[in-house]
């Protein structure tokens, strides 16, 4: 299957459905021709990953979830998670991040209880019962072609995406639950930017890099991180470098030398006593562990 791609950072979208309001920052579509290490979204944001083709493993929590075509999975607020794709049969996705700006009340009870649903599962996975996959081929004309109000157009094609997200969960037990997010947001494009420098710039990304991709201070750089994350920027890049560290023990034979150079310590020592702080175990035991789990 050759799948309809669809790649949008840089649109300024909002949506309501009831008395729930969600910014998009991104839809972007691919194949996972490589795992994607360990990591986790800021504190209103929720990914949702929508699986056409292709195996894999999910690793959410701690707990692994096998990923076939149809799989349908949301990564939500503190879903410390990892995506393992299976190298013969490689999963294709796509994924749309929804910021949570608003969740009050809808004067419509049906609305109040679908919409509610949605902040208070920041993860769940199953199979797609609603036929996703058409909403997802009119996306992708219509972000390919852009005729005149696709805009307005694409806004509706996510509203629908949403409903019928939400019709699959209430047929599952939700995982988990949320308090009502704050209204505060950040930008669409410095949300995204900040995603995706820890989750692929880890090795090298320093607080003043960030701020000029940012296009804020250093303090504001920093203030942001710990506002939308919970901790320092330090702190941020260090899990991101331990998470990335833990894919590789899990997935490679690198040795722990090479993987500590590799996530971007200097010394081994350096790398080995921060692996075991976070983790509670040394690199070598959890490798083991790891491997036994897979």
């Amino acid at each position: 299957m050759n799948l309809p791609p669809i790649h949008l950072e840089n649109m300024n979208l909002r949506i309501t459905v009831g008395g729930l309001a969600l910014n998009v920052p991104y839809m972007l579509s691919g194949t996972f021709h490589r795992s994607f290490p360990e990591h986790i979204h800021s504190k209103r944001s929720y990914e949702l990953h929508y699986v056409p083709e292709g195996q894999g493993m999910l690793i959410a929590n701690g707990h692994s979830y096998p990923v076939v075509p149809g799989t349908l999975f949301m990564t939500g607020p503190d879903v410390v998670h990892e995506q393992i794709t299976n190298p013969s049969d490689p999963m294709s996705e796509y994924c749309i991040c929804f910021e949570l700006l608003e969740n009050k009340p809808a004067r419509d009870q049906e609305l109040d209880s679908i919409t509610g649903t949605f902040a208070q599962t920041p993860f769940w996975i199953g199979q797609d019962t609603q036929n996703l996959m058409p909403l997802f081929e009119q996306l992708s004309f219509e972000t390919t072609r852009k005729f005149i109000g696709y805009h307005r157009y694409v806004s509706t094609i996510l509203e629908q995406i949403v409903v019928k997200l939400i019709r699959n969960y209430m047929g599952d037990q939700p995982a988990a639950s949320i308090s009502q997010a704050p209204l505060q947001t950040l930008d669409d494009t410095r949300l995204a930017a900040i995603e995706h420098s820890f989750l692929y710039q880890y090795r090298f990304i320093t607080v003043q890099a960030l701020a000029d991709t940012l296009g804020l201070s250093v303090r504001q750089t920093e203030r942001t991180i710990r506002q939308f994350y919970g901790m320092t920027f330090t702190r941020k890049r260090t899990i991101a470098r331990l998470n990335a560290a833990s894919h590789y023990l899990t997935m490679t034979a690198m040795t722990i030398s090479h993987i500590a150079e590799t996530v971007g310590y200097s010394s081994l020592e350096q790398f080995c006593s921060a692996f075991k702080t976070h983790y509670g175990m040394p690199a070598g035991r959890y490798r083991l562990l790891r491997s036994a789990q897979i």
